[in-house]
Order: structure tokens, then C-alpha cells, then sequence
């Protein structure tokens, strides 16, 4: 292991400049970084000012080797809660060199719907479970090497030392997501004995999907600083264990005012007409979660 105390030595010697680690999404929707040198002045001029910057798409599944260079704009800044002072993370999304935002940045859509309906106000809570595994990917957090813990039932928000594996990483998230200023709300101990769960919100807009995707981003780094592997995967445990999902709670303003229920009752039914198409954008693997077992509804059923 690398020892902390030494890179503390380094970390603590005085600048001038700015680290801006550069936080972009690949071709899995997972979250990759890269740091750069920045003057504080014009960090101070905000997030419009912030430089572009580049990165190798053919690395990350995103372009081919002969036309790598993906353009990362920066759209949201928060405080770096790994190096601390006035050093940031920087929330980008991802374009050609054309111009054209890539076919996996699902944030330009998302911006222009947002932007086109500003009387809408949308909030957004979003429940992210994640699941806590030892370096080898196979046993999680907690369970005895080959074999399996008792059954579900104690876990769930549960306290000890004999049923709650992982408590020290949710701690540090939670810190280190409040740190950066995110609308981090809560945390909890889930179904499955190293699952947890943490909520972002209530965000407002294209906000809630930055926060969110940061909080994925610093929920990694903390993991690699504990030495623990951890996955967003919906069924990473197949048999009788809960999956791992992110549940999203939304409402615009008609919504939450008097009579707010039959607008969210048509919105419900409307959803309904396109539940294929939708279940298809939630990502892969939710086939294995969604049957109507183990707190799931069947992913071929809308209600």
C-alpha cells in the first residue's frame, strides 16, 4: 500500500496555482479524470471561463485510433475534497472536434430540454446503491471467502460490526460529497450485507445528473484510497440477494402545488406509453434486478 503519510509531506508544500481535475464520462458511463494547472484568477472568473481540453477517445471506447481526440467542456466546478484548498473537480462533457457532442454525452440533450422548459422547475432525489467487494471482485465486503453470510433481514440499516461491512467508505463519501458541495441528503445501510446507498438532493434540472455523476466519480477515488472495489452493477450477486439500483424521485412545479396530483398521475400514464423505450435507456444488467422479486417490479410491466 502506498503510505499516506508520505504523499501528506507533498500535499502540504505551498502554491500558487489551482489543480483542476477534469472529471469526463467514457463509453460505459463511467467516470475517468485527468488533472491539470490552472491560475486561480480566472477559476475565480467561473465555470465559462475555464479552459476546454482534450483527451484520447480511442482509450475509452469513444473514437478510433487514426481520430482520437475527444473535447471535454467544462460545466460545473465543485471543491476537491481529495487535495483540499482551493483545488477543484471540474464536471465536463464530451464533443468532436467539430463540435458535435459525442453520441455517449447524454448531458447536450438533456441541457437543451432543460433550457427550453424553464417555467418547469424540475427537482430531482436521486437514490444511488452501490455494492462493496475485496480487491478480487468475487467476495464482497464482509463475507466469508466461498461462502455466504446469513440471510437478508439484519443488514438493512442495520448497526454492529457483524453485519454492517463497509461503514468507514459511506462515512468518508458522505464527508467528501458534503466537502465538495454537493446536495448530498442521506446515507443508509441497504438489503444486501455491502450494499449501501447515499441520495442526492433535491437538485434542480441538469444539476441533479452533474451532482450525481461527481458523487459516482468521488465515491471511486474514496474506495481506491480503502482499498476496496465497488460496483454500481443492478444484480452483482445472483440467488436471494437484493439488487443495486438508482431510484429517481421528480416533480416539476405544477406538480407540487394544489392539485398537483392528476398532473402527476398523466405523467405516470404517459410514461407508461414508452415503458420499452425507457427501460432500454436505464442501462444494462437490469433484466437480471427487475423480476418482481427481492423488492423489484418485472421489467416487462409497467403500474
Amino acid at each position: 500500500a502506498m503510505d499516506q503519510a508520505v504523499l501528506d509531506k507533498y500535499a502540504a508544500l505551498p502554491r500558487n496555482q489551482i489543480q483542476a481535475e477534469y472529471v469526463f464520462i467514457d463509453a460505459d458511463c463511467t467516470a475517468r479524470s485527468k488533472c491539470r494547472t490552472l491560475d486561480a484568477a480566472r477559476v475565480k472568473q467561473g465555470v465559462d471561463r475555464l479552459p476546454k481540453w482534450t483527451y484520447d477517445g480511442s482509450s475509452t471506447g469513444q473514437a478510433p485510433g487514426d481520430d482520437s481526440e475527444v473535447i471535454i467542456v467544462p460545466r460545473a466546478v465543485y471543491k476537491d475534497p481529495f487535495r483540499g484548498g482551493d483545488n477543484i473537480l471540474v464536471m465536463t462533457d464530451t464533443y468532436t472536434p467539430g463540435g458535435t457532442p459525442l453520441p455517449t454525452n447524454s448531458r447536450a440533450p438533456a441541457a437543451d430540454i432543460f433550457a427550453a422548459k424553464p417555467g418547469e422547475d424540475p427537482w430531482f432525489g436521486l437514490e444511488q446503491e452501490y455494492t462493496l467487494f475485496n480487491l478480487d471482485k468475487i467476495t464482497p465486503l464482509g463475507w466469508p471467502e466461498g461462502g455466504y453470510p446469513g440471510p437478508q433481514g439484519p443488514y438493512y440499516c442495520g448497526a454492529g460490526a457483524d453485519r454492517s461491512y463497509g461503514r468507514a467508505i459511506s462515512e468518508a463519501h458522505y464527508k467528501a460529497c458534503l466537502f465538495a458541495g454537493l446536495s448530498i441528503s442521506g446515507t443508509n445501510a441497504e438489503v444486501m450485507p455491502g450494499q449501501w446507498e447515499y441520495q442526492i438532493g433535491p437538485a434542480t434540472g441538469i444539476a441533479a445528473g452533474d451532482e450525481m455523476m461527481i458523487s459516482r466519480y468521488i465515491l471511486k477515488r474514496v474506495c481506491e484510497d480503502f482499498g476496496v472495489h465497488v460496483t454500481l452493477d443492478p444484480k452483482p450477486i445472483p440467488g436471494d440477494w437484493n439488487g443495486a439500483g438508482m431510484h429517481s424521485n421528480f416533480s416539476t412545479e405544477k406538480m407540487r402545488k394544489k392539485g398537483g396530483y392528476a398532473v402527476i398521475e398523466s405523467a405516470i400514464r404517459k410514461l407508461g406509453f414508452k415503458h420499452a423505450e425507457h427501460i432500454a435507456a436505464y442501462g444494462e444488467g437490469n433484466e437480471r434486478r427487475l423480476t418482481g422479486k427481492y423488492e423489484t417490479a418485472d421489467i416487462n410491466t409497467f403500474s
